[in-house]
């Protein structure tokens, strides 16, 4: 198979944050075989996209090294969103041709299900009503945030003692069985992610999320003796480089990477198996619902914890994706569908962006193998 030709459609409901694109890339094969993918921006897309017109789409990890090495300077986070549409478009390829499901070409299920916790669950009155609403409906856990202030000025110690008075009815609420998670926001300092940690030790959340900003990944070396709650980051970054050491020093209980931010199920696949490596289960950030289907396949074949951000009760309806997402009782399912599973009607989005022609910025060096250099 050769690659022809790559579409690009715009979703009118994508997310205007461009890091959480759920716009829709084909790539097209002289096969007849299209593979579906999701993510990315328009000049993002083209540029990726360009280096792959009339090469085998067998060869995914070799194209996804092309496009995240091929204009020399590392990929940054908004390039891999993009990668990682077209990676998922590959596998798609790959699947439909060998007509199995993608998980299947991971090496099977680990799991027979992705448990799901909500975020923005329906309120159902209080709080501590609402969590208890959502843990009936089969979710895993339900999912709060450090409480806003609104037009207030954020004054955060006094954010963090109604953040945990909240924590402690949701526990109440649930019971010690129920399981509930909380997301810093990276909105607290030092000090007052410490205390707020400290206040809510005793009413064991499933994991605490972004307990500061993200730009420094190794101010977790200070934080993490400091508190006894599991850690949970990741929703900001993208590739396996951003995470690693976080991993493997021991920083974190959960990788919240997901799909396409990190570059794909190639990616993905990667960072997941350091985290087996190193005992850190996966919570991956909610997403667009192709890339979601993308990550139960991923997640499906890892053997360590895993959960799934679902936002609100469950999948909201995609008039463009008319088969996409198995999701019931809280939780999402693996299916027979060859490829990701997901069909697409391209006739209910607009298509901004065609690319036909090859186009490679750089002369590529390669190996006497035929492994890729750097220029």
């Amino acid at each position: 198979m050769k690659i022809t030709r790559i579409r690009y459609y715009r979703d009118p409901n994508s997310r205007p944050i461009f890091n959480q694109s759920s716009n829709v890339v084909t790539v097209e094969t002289d096969a007849g075989i299209t593979g579906i993918g999701e993510g990315g921006t328009k000049d993002t897309i083209e540029q990726c996209a360009a280096m792959l017109i009339g090469e085998d789409p067998w060869r995914i990890d070799r194209l996804w090294q092309l496009m995240y090495r091929g204009f020399f300077y590392p990929a940054g986070r908004e390039k891999l969103h993009a990668l990682g549409a077209l990676d998922m478009a590959l596998w798609d390829i790959k699947g439909k041709a060998l007509n199995a499901p993608v998980y299947e070409l991971l090496g099977g299920l680990a799991r027979d299900y992705v448990e799901c916790y909500s975020t923005s669950f329906p309120r159902k009155g209080s709080a501590a009503e609402t969590a208890r609403a959502c843990i009936e409906a089969g979710f895993r856990a339900y999912r709060i945030s450090v409480l806003d202030s609104g037009r207030q000025g954020f004054d955060s110690r006094q954010i963090v003692r109604r953040t945990a008075e909240t924590c402690r009815a949701i526990r109440d609420a649930i019971g010690k069985d129920g399981d509930w998670c909380i997301d810093y926001h990276t909105r607290l300092d030092l000090s007052d992610a410490v205390r707020l940690s400290s206040l809510i030790e005793d009413l064991e959340p499933f994991f605490c999320e972004d307990l500061v900003r993200s730009e420094n990944p190794g101010v977790y070396r200070t934080l993490r003796p400091m508190v006894k709650v599991p850690i949970a980051v990741g929703e900001q970054f993208g590739d396996r480089w951003d995470i690693n050491e976080l991993v493997e020093q021991h920083l974190i209980d959960y990788s919240r990477v997901t799909i396409p931010n990190c570059g794909g199920i190639t990616e993905f696949m990667k960072i997941a198996a350091i985290c087996e490596t190193h005992y850190v289960g996966l919570v991956p950030h909610f997403t667009g619902p192709i890339a979601t289907a993308a990550l139960v396949h991923a997640c499906s074949v890892f053997s360590g914890p895993v959960a799934m951000e679902m936002v609100g009760a469950g999948p909201a309806e995609t008039p463009h994706l008319p088969q996409c997402l198995d999701f019931r009782h809280g939780k999402l399912w693996p299916n027979r569908r060859p490829g990701l599973g997901v069909v697409f009607d391209p006739s209910r989005l607009q298509m901004i962006a065609e690319i036909t022609e090859h186009a490679a910025p750089i002369p590529m060096l390669w190996r006497p193998d035929g492994s890729l250099t750097n220029w």
